[in-house]
């Protein structure tokens, strides 16, 4: 049949007025490193291409409120004794180039990690404490001694030196490697976007090395839990930076930005509804050397706990970059306490009784002491020197005694807490995994200060191994009230950041959670699945 071009062209603009746009719904949004050398986590994780992760599904992952939930499996369990997992995997998960996705891949993954120098390697002992890690990354032992089994297609068992309870809440970072693809081009599988594949709710489609950036589209052959509500995700690490990212948030160039001290009253005033504020998983707090004077009387401890204003600290010094810290456990983190929170109060009368039964009344006799902090960057570096000299003004006035200030370069003051060169720091951690073993680990039989408390460390060690996630609370909550007995530390803030959104963004990643705080990008996962625009 012939169709005259007037009336072919007739006909197009008659479509074109009939038929609804099928717009694309892509993400702009800012990258943080703008370098990075594998698309591939289980290769590199300090160096890794923007969102890597993003194109893999993980063993289990969080939600919003931090709920472990179930990914690449379906299911797991945890033997009688405590020390093996068998993880079953859901069995319709494919590679996007249509390879089975199989418990070989997760074995894999962490085989060539615990061989290759994988610089992330120290996690799966610390965290994970896998059976055979230390000595096959050590090379002591052949990687067979590894604790993993593939026991078919679709089960792994993993076997642990000692019982890990939160085990499941570590394979948050376990993402596989394709098996086939490293056989036949070994890790340059993952340099070049023609022959990178993934597993999750995401495909490569660009990858800009120059500058990191990536463009991702939904995938098509993903068909696991959580999967993208967006078409497109642009990721330019060069808006990461706020000086940069608000500018381009304000010209529509990205969907959301980060914000520093300055431009959150500006951001505020202009769209509060836009803002949306973070708690980072970190806490600041005092520590002693609990063996040298006058810090190893716990009258002096607990009168440096009471004599601290939190709220006046991150209201007006802070300038709400931080909160106030009454627990070593961050809000919304695992374990998170709000009866031990209660206790972290400002009672100046207390506080001077603490220290006149120390033997200083008003400060009378009490030496010289010099508080020890750690150069830093990033959030800490806006909040620890301002934080010192609060507490220097804040001591002087309740207490009345005299606090110099030094700061070190890192690894200095990392010596001197270590080797007790001195008696009193401020002392910033952030979270390694979502465990409250991890912060009560760093006090646990030495950890990181070197902290010996008997009473404390058998508390510490009954829950680490409890499999019952109310009784393992509660013993937390017991050491923890051991720490704010004998003020073993003092919390002082937790830093958070604030960002600004675009009113275009919609779905339940885009609203905060039941605490207030809304995760964005540091839940990549959860985040970019349930956006929509």
């Amino acid at each position: 049949m012939h169709i005259s071009r007037k009336f072919a062209a007739t006909l197009a603009i008659a479509t074109a007025l009939t038929l609804p746009a099928m717009a694309q719904a892509t993400i702009v949004a800012p990258g943080q490193s703008t370098t990075g050398t594998y698309m591939d986590y289980m290769k590199t994780v300090y160096d890794r291409a923007t969102f890597a992760e993003l194109l893999q599904v993980p063993i289990a992952t969080f939600d919003k409120e931090f709920e472990l939930t179930p990914m690449a499996a379906e299911s797991w369990s945890q033997s009688e004794d405590g020390l093996t997992w068998t993880f079953n995997l859901r069995k319709d998960l494919v590679w996007s180039d249509g390879e089975p996705l199989t418990a070989e891949d997760y074995v894999f993954a962490l085989q060539r990690a615990a061989t290759s120098g994988y610089d992330f390697a120290w996690y799966w002992d610390f965290a994970g404490g896998i059976k055979g890690w230390k000595e096959v990354t050590e090379g002591t032992a052949d990687v067979s001694a590894l604790g993993l089994v593939a026991v078919d297609d679709h089960t792994i068992e993993v076997t642990t030196t000692a019982p890990k309870p939160y085990l499941p809440s570590v394979t948050s970072l376990w993402y596989p490697v394709p098996k086939h693809k490293v056989d036949e081009l070994g890790d340059d599988w993952a340099l070049n976007v023609d022959t990178i594949v993934s597993s999750g709710p995401f495909d490569l489609e660009s990858w800009e090395k120059s500058n990191n950036s990536v463009a991702l589209t939904k995938s098509d052959t993903y068909v696991g839990p959580w999967q993208a509500q967006i078409d497109r995700l642009e990721v330019d690490p060069s808006l990461g930076a706020p000086e940069v990212g608000l500018p381009a948030f304000l010209a529509g160039d990205t969907d959301y930005s980060f914000l520093n001290t300055g431009q959150v009253p500006v951001a505020m005033a202009a769209d509060p509804d836009g803002i949306r504020k973070n708690a980072v998983f970190a806490t600041s707090y005092l520590s002693y050397d609990l063996e040298s004077e006058p810090f190893n009387d716990v009258n002096v401890r607990r009168a440096f706990y009471y004599a601290i204003d939190r709220d006046e600290l991150t209201s007006t010094v802070l300038k709400d970059i931080a909160i106030p810290a009454g627990s070593i456990l961050p809000p919304g983190y695992p374990g998170y306490n709000p009866d031990v929170v209660a206790q972290a109060t400002f009672d100046p009368e207390k506080a001077k009784q603490f220290l006149a039964d120390a033997g200083y009344p008003n400060g009378e006799g009490f030496p010289a002491i010099e508080i020890w902090i750690r150069e830093e960057g990033g959030y800490n570096g806006a909040i620890v020197p301002a934080m010192a000299q609060y507490l220097q003004a804040e001591f002087k006035d309740v207490l009345g005694i005299t606090v110099d200030i030094r700061q070190l370069p890192g690894a200095d003051w990392m010596d001197g807490l270590r080797g007790a060169k001195n008696n009193i720091f401020i002392a910033p951690y952030e979270y390694d995994y979502l465990d409250p073993s991890n912060f009560y680990g760093i006090f646990y039989n030495g950890g990181r200060h070197n902290y010996f408390v008997p009473e404390y460390d058998d508390l510490v060690a009954q829950a680490d191994s409890e499999s019952d996630w109310d009784t393992r609370y509660d013993l937390y909550a017991q050491a923890e009230q051991v720490m704010i007995d004998q003020g073993l530390i003092v919390p002082l803030v937790h830093p958070i950041t604030t960002a600004i959104i675009s009113s275009d963004l919609g779905g339940e990643a885009s609203e905060p959670n039941s605490l207030g705080f809304t995760p964005l990008d540091r839940l990549g996962h959860y985040f970019f699945t349930h956006l929509t625009k």
